[in-house]
């Protein structure tokens, strides 16, 4: 007997003599494409089109394979399809919901391929019709809501979630999608906080939904009032917000590891064997092979929770044990993920280890310290355009929080210590600093640390000016901060304030380097009068090392006979505002976000495979 295949939507029998064979849906789907109501002729057509698996690949492909003009000549049964497949969602059988929602992401796409100005027709008309558009909507968002909220299959919450990433990404532009218009009347922002505020559904699908938000956050933000940052900003459930964070550490955590795991290979490799031979000549290709694909959807959801909601800071610098030194139970290794890290959400088993009690003897950590070790990270190439707007990102959250006063209140504390492994660049007048000899000291000290990294390993032709002003904001901001509580840090600075060294020395940066120090003057001649005065004091007394309240001692008693320049203004800054200077630059990115997630939404992660394992029988 002859064996049969499954292709394209075909069934091919093995003989050349007999004609392909089409699946029932493909024939369903072909009467649909047809001018013809298909219900016509078959009264039970959509009941049972929807107990038919869906063939993604077939019903898109032919979307996409017609032109505007045959497209809307077959409108009447595109509207009609469409609506049936709202009401689908409202079915007792969760087969029928699948089929309903993954019809419904083809028919998004599929459509919206021909959404431009040369096709001559509109996208919601095309999918609903314009008198049906309001309520055919209105009736989609209170079924996915309903789904998200309800206790049943994780699967088809995950579905609905990659419905939604489907119909806000569809276009790259995601302010053009004009279908966002209805999310924004028919809000699933509290479907969202409910995922994220419950452990469980956390873990499934976190992820999605914390993509989710931050790009709904960017439509329109600039042009009209947008009702999801507005609720956003007001959020001040502690479950909810310390859900969101624990999704953004896991997914920044899991680039970190990643990162370290292609390093520690890179170093026990080959190549590492060869430059130990030949010396560091090669150190910046061999930096270039352990990159990997940064994550900018999920800094752009810690952006906006930073920035829009000021509950959110606190949620910083809530401890949780390391990630990368959590012991989760032992099982076969993970594939290596088929798309870019910061594209697919991270596993559960590790969502889930975050949220393990806290042990005495792991190292805790918190949010800003995986944040900052992930900056560190793409901080060290910005050649590359993704890793430069990543950067630059994680710069301008800095900024936000070097200006919220609890924010600094918490990175200033001294009973808040940690050790921070900061990952550096690799540098052929350096070694690599052991982490075991990390000193334990205050968040801020981190900052400081990754702000003066940057500054001193970016000294190149393609000189990074705008990265350098915001690093150095960072820095100002945390002095203002500083000499307004009357802040003692104790930090070295002397890799920052070298300038001198080069003013003194011949070369190409003399001039510049002049220029600086002169500008710091009142430094200069506070260490020029003070240093013959601690001499002095040391002589006269026979000590060889004087204490820190001996210094302060002589420090009192010569503080009259110092002569500063005034300097008015230098604890004062201009405060960050995003509308007005970086407006562009957040377009371009949501941009590119909304493009790497709709091409991550692959036929693959729509499979019914998983989902219909929970429904094998129809009750």
């Amino acid at each position: 007997m002859a064996q049969v295949e499954k292709r394209g939507g075909l069934l091919r029998k093995s003989s050349a003599y007999k004609k392909p064979l089409k699946e029932k849906v493909v024939l369903m789907y072909d009467e649909i494409f047809m001018t013809e109501d298909p219900s016509k002729c078959s009264p039970r057509f959509w009941e049972e089109l929807f107990l038919m698996k869906v063939n993604l690949e077939y019903l898109e492909g032919k979307l996409e394979s017609l032109d505007g003009e045959e497209l809307m000549k077959i409108k009447e049964n595109i509207n009609c399809l469409f609506q049936h497949c709202i009401q689908a969602l409202g079915e007792e059988h969760p087969i029928r919901v699948v089929n309903a929602l993954q019809t419904l992401c083809a028919l998004i796409r599929g459509v919206h391929q021909k959404n431009k100005s040369t096709s001559g027709f509109d996208i919601i008309n095309m999918l609903m019709g314009f008198d049906k558009a309001e309520l055919c909507m209105k009736n989609l968002m209170e079924s996915l809501d309903s789904l998200l909220c309800a206790e049943g299959s994780e699967s088809l919450k995950s579905l609905c979630l990659k419905l939604l990433l489907c119909l806000v990404t569809v276009t790259d532009n995601i302010s053009q999608n004009t279908i966002l218009e209805y999310v924004m009347i028919n809000s699933i922002f509290e479907a969202i906080l409910q995922i994220l505020s419950h452990p469980p559904s956390r873990r499934e699908h976190g992820y999605d939904a914390v993509v989710l938000l931050a790009l709904l956050v960017n439509y329109r933000k600039y042009e009209s009032v947008n009702p999801y940052i507005v609720k956003l900003s007001i959020v001040d459930d502690e479950a909810t917000l310390n859900g969101m964070g624990l999704v953004i550490a896991q997914a920044l955590s899991e680039y970190n590891r990643q990162y370290k795991d292609k390093e520690e290979e890179h170093q026990g490799g080959f190549f590492s064997a060869l430059t130990n031979m030949v010396g560091s000549m090669f150190i910046a290709d061999a930096h270039e092979k352990i990159s990997v694909q940064t994550n900018e959807a999920i800094l752009l959801a810690l952006y906006e929770a930073v920035h829009l909601n000021r509950n959110f800071i606190t949620v910083l610098a809530q401890s949780h044990p390391e990630m990368g030194l959590v012991t989760t139970p032992v099982g076969p290794a993970p594939a290596t993920p088929a798309t870019p890290l910061g594209t697919t959400p991270p596993s559960s088993d590790v969502i889930s280890s975050v949220e393990l009690p806290l042990d005495a003897d792991v190292q805790t950590s918190n949010l800003l310290i995986t944040f900052l070790k992930y900056s560190s990270i793409v901080m060290q190439d910005t050649k590359d355009e993704h890793r430069l707007h990543s950067g630059k990102l994680c710069l301008i959250i800095l900024t936000c929080i070097a200006e919220d006063q609890y924010a600094n209140a918490f990175l200033h504390d001294d009973n808040m210590n940690f050790r921070v492994n900061l990952h550096r660049m690799p540098m052929r007048h350096r070694k690599k600093a052991a982490d075991k000899n990390l000193p334990c000291r205050p968040l801020v000290c981190a900052v400081l640390d990754l702000m003066v990294e940057f500054i001193v390993t970016h000294m190149m032709k393609e000189f990074p000016m705008d990265l350098y002003v915001r690093c150095i904001q960072v820095v100002h901001k945390l002095l203002c901060y500083q000499k307004k509580c009357r802040v003692r840090l104790h930090y070295t600075w002397r890799e920052l304030w070298s300038v001198l060294r080069l003013s003194t020395n011949a070369g190409q940066w003399k001039e510049a380097a002049s220029k600086v120090t002169h500008a710091l003057v009142n430094i200069r001649a506070i260490i020029n009068h003070f240093n013959p005065k601690i001499e002095s004091y040391a002589a006269v007394n026979h000590i060889s090392q004087l204490s820190e309240e001996q210094v302060l001692e002589v420090v009192r008693a010569n503080y009259d006979t110092l002569t500063l320049k005034l300097q008015d203004g230098l604890d004062q800054y201009e405060r960050y505002s995003e509308q007005h200077k970086e407006a562009a630059f957040f377009k371009e990115l949501v941009r590119s976000i909304s493009t790497n997630v709709r091409r991550n939404l692959a036929f693959h992660t729509l499979s019914q495979e998983v989902l219909l394992k929970e429904f094998s029988t129809i009750s």
